[in-house]
């Protein structure tokens, strides 16, 4: 016997065992008594060793009709026959059989079931006329008994069917709830993948001009040397402190809520002018405009447009280099978020600086996420554009939200 959850679960072996010693004990007590008195007195033969023995043959395969049902049906069904034919009063010994019947149906389909049920009404009608009844009632006794069985038995076959259906059922929704959560993962791990190509990309690109710059002026203008050293710790810090907010997300929830704030949340368009701050002292002549009336935005467009402007500087730092003009254009319209970011001119760039490759499909990949598009390439009148559309919520739903 095992305790699981709220239940007490018992070995099916326990329980036939426990039945057939139980309905063994209470034939052969039953037929002892009952044979010295009443069944005597009407003629039947006296309840010896060879009426005990088919007595236990027909209740004790009961024992095992739960590994081997057909064996145990059979036997019991046989020697219930043998009792019989041996003049033996059967009414002590017709239910082992029928609960060995019972067991068959149950585990097998009805075209194979019917004839272990076909068997037990045989066996049941001579034992109603060895019974000394008439052929009538035996054939009714046997028809009853077996129908009842036979309703009960498929009513408990479709119940275990349906449980096992139902097991089926609850394994493959917890796998199906797995697979969408290592899905989760993985689309968590791509966003997270981005968010570190975006800001790596972006500093270390500054830091990398910023350095050239350093090396180039460093005999010449010391002033401005130094400025592109201070320039490089501020950038340096401040790619520490995003990263630091990115890795923070992965780390809150495993060590409990962020109640210091040491972890920044991901930055928005409301950092717009820190990023091109920072990009001007990268050499840049970077400005900024906005039409329309400023909103706020959903979290994830926020970021997602913050990325696609701070990708964008990033490339015309790589690009298009010092002394390059950058334009940088926000419209605020009903339900479209529209941003346009152009650079020209500019000299070559201090270093050459690596490229993943990954930058403009990761900008179309974050504006298709929210439904927006596009558009990315050299403009006829010189240099290089990007331009995005995200639709939004019409204002007075987003403040109703």
């Amino acid at each position: 016997m095992q305790v699981g959850r709220g239940r007490i679960h018992v070995d099916p072996l326990a329980i036939d065992s426990l039945l057939g010693c139980v309905m063994a004990v209470v034939t052969v007590v039953y037929g002892r008594q009952a044979h010295t008195a009443q069944y005597q007195a009407e003629g039947w033969p006296p309840f010896g060793l060879f009426a005990v023995a088919l007595s236990l043959a027909v209740n004790l395969p009961l024992v095992f009709r739960g590994r081997t049902p057909w064996l145990a049906f059979g036997v019991s069904c046989g020697a219930l026959v043998v009792y019989t034919g041996a003049g033996f009063q059967p009414s002590t010994n017709m239910w082992a059989p029928l609960l060995a019947c019972y067991t068959v149906i149950v585990r097998n389909p009805a075209r194979r079931a019917v004839w272990a049920a076909a068997a037990t009404a045989v066996a049941w009608a001579a034992a109603g006329l060895g019974a000394r009844l008439s052929v009538e009632l035996s054939v009714a006794q046997a028809a009853i008994g077996v129908g009842v069985v036979w309703v009960w038995a498929a009513g408990s076959r479709r119940l275990a069917q349906r449980n096992v259906q139902l097991a089926e059922l609850t394994a493959r929704l917890r796998r199906e709830q797995e697979l969408r959560a290592q899905h989760a993962i993985a689309r968590e791990k791509l966003r997270i993948a981005r968010e570190l190509h975006d800001v790596v990309a972006h500093h270390l690109s500054a830091l990398a001009v910023q350095a050239g710059l350093a090396e180039y002026v460093f005999a010449s203008d010391p002033a401005a040397a130094r400025q592109a050293v201070v320039s490089i710790g501020s950038s340096s810090r401040q790619a520490l402190e995003e990263m630091r907010g990115l890795l923070g997300v992965l780390r809150t929830g495993t060590e409990g809520p962020d109640e210091d704030g040491l972890y920044r949340s991901a930055p928005g368009l409301a950092a717009l002018e820190d990023l091109v701050q920072r990009t001007r002292a990268s050499g840049l002549d970077v400005t900024w405009a906005v039409s329309g009336q400023w909103r706020p935005l959903p979290a994830g467009v926020d970021l997602c447009a913050y990325r696609i402007v701070q990708e964008s500087l990033t490339n015309s730092v790589k690009h298009a280099g010092r002394g390059a003009r950058v334009s940088i254009s926000l419209g605020f319209a009903s339900g479209l978020l529209t941003c346009e970011v152009i650079s020209r001119g500019g000299t070559t760039p201090v270093a050459e600086l690596p490229s993943s490759g990954l930058g403009l499909l990761g900008m179309r990949e974050r504006v298709r996420l929210y439904g927006g598009s596009l558009r990315a390439g050299p403009r006829a009148e010189g240099g290089f554009e990007v331009v995005f559309t995200i639709p939004l919520a019409p204002l007075d739903a987003a403040g109703g939200a």
